[in-house]
């Protein structure tokens, strides 16, 4: 999608739409736009999670039929770039969906250009999916930009080079593709998911039901006799456990690599997991049956090898797709024992392996791990595997980073998924721990250096809840947990949540901390804001005012928090009116923090523009566009061009336009900015509605000339109540 208006987005750059939690508009730079066009795949290169060479049983009519319908000329068509296809397989966990997809993918990888498989539990694990594509493609340039510009990049090179399959595994939510398959075509989409409903707006869907009895024997007999002809015997017994294992393949895979594994003949196996069953008897539900085979397949694994059972364990508690090698290294005394370990889950099929260094392991699988293990841990202590997989997690997390080294972007967004796996997996009547907040915390903080404080909301909430239980209610980090989360409240525009968990943490923060403590500062500070925000400009002037005084007594005139807190009252008192008192504050503030901080700064570049704003109020457009300009420019290569800053110099830029009436430009860079906005921020967030009124102005202002004929523009300025003040 091309974003209107040259100004944002620059000569031959293109605006990309990507839907994540918050969708968002990003712009790609003329160099990217060029490696789009550029970058050529040999036919069938990609991505696909494990081997495709294992036992395939049973579901030989259901690959042709896929084939059939997604290319709609038989097995021997090709991919048709005209239009988009997609389909998706649903079906209960453990039946086979994702083994479904991953053979088609690998038997006519040859017919595509570029094969991909994407988990896509959430959506920002899809755009995590695309963003690995621009990796594999443009690892150069992907290692110099974010997530969203890598996602927004694998987007436009599939938009330019079609014959292409996208596998998207685990669909939790169909809605989460929507945006792609309405943007991407010349290609092929697969999903699977366990949801049957919600695909007849998307794509067609197909069931795929249990193995009928006679595949579901031959599967086990496949894997139990592997290199040996089964006896009739053999063959008897196989189809009467494969009958009371419910003809799920998952199950079927499980006994069988144990029976294997352990030599052990099918109908001991069977009458010692007591799986006897009439002949009327219902079979259970796919969660019961892998219980079932459980104690005796983690008996057997851990007599072999103890390791193996512990790193199963850990693993119950992370993603369940790509756990890096290196994440699990702290649980082995070395190498050797953790390939040993990892080998023998693998004989068992536990787990399976990535051609990334990294280990899949069955959604199901984890389930019950995580279901059973609270039973068998000791009263009041861990759950089993959860203290090592939190250990783990913790060593790998990487350190603050400095000026001398950037952040380890790749590293951080290849954990990003296992952090946010423990904070939703974190079981009842676990003890709290600072080290598990500390988890959320830091994860959080790479977030919101990456602009991307309205996703912490998750990882700060499990972070304050294990501080309020670790520490107590009102602990210093506990009270600095919670003013993180409010401002992750305020960043998504929910004031609602976010103003009176601030009144809370600040009354909290006086008693426990002290008046002029720097946390109660900070707390006062960031309630000043928010009311601010929420229009509640007496309350935010008055508790600025107080706070600006015991910044220079505590913090000294020219330290960054006092400036930044002068700078906030500085834009209260322009917001109230007083041009006055505002100006000549905010350029007092902007020389300090010049000398202070540096011309790039990010808390310089919000000073800047704030002064461009008070002069644009007070009609000083001379000085005005100028200043604004600059700092557009600035924050756009120190920022990125879709951070809320950069918006809203991009807003202010748009609004000195009209107010210097050039409508046809204003107009150009507030549709661009409002689409940003409403991509990014969501709708009902106040910058988005700012720009929404700026936009309607402006346009009822090119109505009213047209009416009137006039060849001047008007010179009402009553865009200039609407002006973007960053904070």
């Amino acid at each position: 999608m091309d974003v209107s208006g040259d100004r944002p987005v620059g000569a031959n750059s293109i605006g990309v739409a990507i839907s994540g939690d918050h969708a968002r508009v990003v712009v790609l730079p003329k160099e990217a736009v060029d490696w789009v066009h550029s970058v050529q795949v040999p036919l069938g290169a990609g991505y696909l999670p494990e081997s495709a060479s294992g036992v395939f049983v049973g579901r030989e009519q259901e690959l042709i039929g896929l084939r059939e319908k997604l290319t709609g000329q038989g097995a021997a068509a090709v991919v048709q770039s005209a239009h988009v296809q997609a389909r998706a397989i649903h079906g209960l966990g453990g039946v086979g969906k994702s083994a479904l997809a991953l053979h088609y993918a690998a038997r006519y990888r040859g017919s595509y250009t570029l094969v991909w498989w994407m988990t896509s539990e959430s959506p920002e694990a899809i755009v995590k999916g695309f963003a690995d594509i621009t990796v594999r493609l443009c690892p150069q340039w992907a290692q110099t930009v974010g997530q969203d510009e890598r996602a927004a990049w694998a987007i436009a090179w599939l938009q330019a080079h079609p014959g292409w399959l996208l596998i998207f595994d685990n669909v939790e939510d169909p809605a989460h593709l929507r945006p792609y398959l309405g943007t991407l075509h010349g290609g092929h989409h697969l999903a699977t998911s366990r949801r049957a409903t919600g695909w007849h707006r998307l794509a067609p869907s197909m069931a795929l039901g249990l193995l009928p009895l006679a595949q579901a024997s031959e599967l086990l007999c496949a894997i139990a006799f592997q290199n040996a002809d089964p006896t009739d015997e053999q063959q008897d017994a196989a189809r009467r456990l494969a009958r009371d294992l419910g003809c799920l393949p998952l199950a079927l895979e499980q006994a069988g690599a144990y029976a294997y594994r352990t030599g052990t003949d099918l109908d001991t196996y069977r009458q010692s997991l007591g799986l006897v069953l009439d002949e009327g008897d219902d079979v259970e539900d796919a969660e019961r049956t892998i219980a079932r085979i459980w104690d005796h397949t983690l008996a057997a694994i851990t007599t072999r090898n103890p390791l193996a059972v512990t790193l199963l364990n850990a693993m119950a508690w992370l993603a369940p797709d790509d756990i890096p090698r290196t994440l699990l290294a702290p649980l082995a005394l070395d190498p050797i024992s953790l390939s040993s370990a990892l080998g023998e889950l693998h004989a068992y099929n536990m787990i399976g392996f990535t051609d990334s260094q990294g280990i899949n392991i069955h959604r199901l699988v984890q389930t019950v791990l995580r279901t059973r293990a609270p039973q068998d841990a000791p009263s009041g202590g861990y759950a089993l595997g959860r203290n090592e997989a939190e250990r783990a997690v913790r060593q790998a997390l990487p350190a603050l980073p400095d000026d001398r080294q950037p952040e380890p972007i790749a590293v951080w967004e290849r954990l990003l998924p296992h952090v946010e796996a423990l904070a939703e997996t974190t079981p009842p009547g676990n003890p709290a721990t600072t080290g598990a907040a500390g988890i959320y915390h830091h994860t959080a903080q790479y977030l919101y250096r990456q602009g991307r404080d309205a996703h912490t909301i998750a990882l700060r909430t499990a972070a304050l809840a294990q501080y309020e239980e670790a520490l107590d209610d009102t602990h210093p980090d506990t009270l600095s947990s919670r003013n993180n989360l409010a401002s992750a409240y305020q960043e998504a525009g929910d004031l609602g949540r976010a103003i009176p968990l601030m009144e809370a943490t600040l009354s909290q923060s006086e008693k426990v901390l002290g008046d002029t403590h720097p946390k109660t500062l900070t707390s006062r500070s960031n309630l000043a804001t928010a009311y601010r925000e929420a229009g509640y400009l007496r309350r935010a002037v008055a508790l600025m005012e107080a706070n600006i005084t015991q910044y220079e007594e505590v913090m000294g005139p020219s330290h960054p928090s006092t400036l930044s807190s002068r700078n906030n009252l500085a834009g209260a008192y322009l917001e109230a009116g007083d041009a006055g008192r505002a100006i000549p504050l905010m350029e007092e503030t902007l020389v300090q923090s010049e000398e202070v901080l540096g011309e790039t700064h990010t808390d310089t570049l919000i000073s800047r523009n704030n002064l461009a704003s008070a002069y644009l109020e007070v009609g000083d457009l001379g000085r005005a566009i100028p200043l604004i300009k600059a700092t557009l420019s600035q924050a756009e290569k120190v920022l990125g061009d879709t951070h809320p800053k950069t918006l809203t110099s991009r807003s202010n830029l748009a609004t000195a336009y009209y107010a210097a009436g050039d409508l046809g430009e204003a107009i150009s860079l507030m549709e661009a900015t409002f689409a940003q906005r409403l991509e990014i921020l969501g709708d009902s967030h106040p910058s988005t509605l700012i720009s929404r009124n700026n936009l309607a102005r402006a346009r009822e202002a090119v109505v009213v000339m047209q009416l009137l004929d006039q060849a001047a523009p008007a010179t009402d300025n009553s865009l200039q109540g609407s002006t973007d003040s960053a904070d």
